[in-house]
């Protein structure tokens, strides 16, 4: 799989939103390991990790005695992961181009395996939960993160960015997977693993900045969206969300983080 079969690859700004996007759920996914237990000296991979993902998290849950590995096949998302790796001292995280429908990391080599937002925009759910399982100890945890996008608002209501926010999901619908973060547990089932649930929401104060992550996947997205919106119509509404965000007392909710997770037997 190249780069650019991602719906979101090859744009300067997706490294900015990645960042921010793992700044932002990272409390999210502290909460999470809390429950699954204690890491020390596990073995740990990141699929699609991105610029950061889970890699720091990861890197405090299984300790100076576990191992972190964080994949993705962009080299660019590496580089920017390996600077932010050196920056924060993570001597115990190593990074590695991989691809995860031909991945070469050994299996059942990892104690829990990690991917969050990737199921969504490739749509090749029982694929990628192959290449997971595989890589699964026995007794390991998978850890699955995708979207639902119902909780996804600008309050006071913003027709523009709400109009904006139905083209981003119709565009996972066609080209990937929209209802992925729904189908979590039942993927997890079909591959004999008992699976939990948990959901997040965030409230985004006035100007914050996450606010804005859709106007940056309106400009991820924007080859896919011209298949079915006209270009005129899209810079008109991106340029009245983009006023509409700007305004004063702006507030808004995100879409709804499905966090999934189960253990392989045995």
């Amino acid at each position: 799989m190249s780069s650019s079969t991602y719906l979101l690859a090859g744009q300067v700004s997706e490294l900015e939103r990645l960042q921010l996007q793992s700044r932002v759920w990272e409390p999210s996914g502290r909460r999470l390991l809390a429950e699954i237990g204690d890491g020390r000296g596990a073995r740990a991979v990141d699929i699609g990790c991105g610029v950061l993902g889970w890699l720091r998290l990861l890197s405090q849950w299984v300790g100076p005695e576990g191992a972190v590995v964080g994949t993705d096949i962009d080299e660019a998302m590496l580089t920017a992961a390996a600077r932010f790796v050196a920056e924060e001292g993570l001597a115990n995280v190593v990074l590695a181009n991989d691809d995860v429908f031909a991945t070469r990391l050994e299996p059942a080599s990892f104690d829990l395996v990690h991917a969050r937002f990737v199921l969504t925009p490739l749509g090749r759910g029982h694929e990628q939960m192959e290449t997971y399982v595989r890589l699964l100890r026995p007794g390991a945890t998978v850890v699955l993160e995708n979207p639902d996008w119902g909780s996804w608002h600008f309050n006071p209501p913003a027709q523009a960015a709400e109009q904006l926010i139905a083209l981003v999901c119709e565009a996972f619908a066609r080209w990937g997977d929209a209802e992925a973060g729904r189908k979590q547990l039942e993927l997890l089932r079909s591959f004999g693993i008992q699976g939990n649930v948990r959901a997040e929401v965030l409230a985004l104060p006035p100007g914050h900045p996450y606010l804005r992550l859709l106007l940056q996947l309106v400009t991820a997205l924007e080859a896919r969206l011209a298949a079915f919106v006209n270009a005129g119509e899209l810079e008109r509404l991106r340029q009245q969300a983009e006023a509409e965000l700007r305004e004063p007392g702006r507030w808004g909710t995100t879409f709804t983080l499905l966090q999934s997770w189960g253990r392989r037997a045995p």
